[in-house]
């Protein structure tokens, strides 16, 4: 019986271990038709590698994006069309960001940091479903691409680098 707990024990260690590996949203729910702070934690490098760039791509409905400078980092945006018009607050949008970079910083592998996103999550996001930001993590030596998407049925925590996943809810 306690090498059964044992192994149960060490298991539950290592998943644990694991779910905490990933790039993952400081907030994991936010409000649809609402202003959101995607905050992105990085927790570790490339097996011991320093991390040097953090990409993120932004999910289709989700506009008025604005990163936060980081000292020591530089800022690449990657703009264009959207599918669609979409209303933020007394606006209307037809471009915006389409993907954010962080690059020229180093982060070694033994600290985390959290690289941040002002963006407003429109109406046409339904509540109740997740929304994924794919990053892509670059090191010195190696690369962690954390864009793996659930299919029906599984969860992120089936997969090996699952993307950050945000949980919408309407409002109240």
């Amino acid at each position: 019986m306690r090498a059964i707990t044992l192994i149960i024990t060490a298991a539950l260690l290592g998943a644990a271990s694991t779910a905490q590996a990933h790039v993952t949203l400081a907030e994991p729910e936010a409000t649809v038709g609402a202003s959101y702070r995607a905050t992105f934690r990085v927790p570790h490098g490339c097996g011991t590698s320093p991390t040097v760039k953090v990409r993120v791509r932004i999910p289709v409905g989700v506009v008025g994006v604005k990163p936060m400078p980081k000292s020591g980092w530089k800022l690449d945006l990657v703009r264009g069309k959207y599918d669609k018009p979409y209303n933020m607050y007394h606006s209307t949008l037809t471009e915006g960001v389409k993907e954010v970079a962080w690059s020229s910083g180093n982060l070694p592998n033994d600290y985390y940091d959290e690289f941040v996103l002002s963006v407003y999550l429109t109406a046409d996001l339904v509540p109740g479903t997740t929304l994924y930001f794919p990053v892509v993590q670059e090191c010195e030596d190696g690369v962690n691409r954390w864009i793996e998407i659930p299919a029906e049925g599984k969860s992120s925590s089936d997969y090996k680098q699952p993307a950050p996943a945000l949980r919408l809810r309407s409002k109240k």
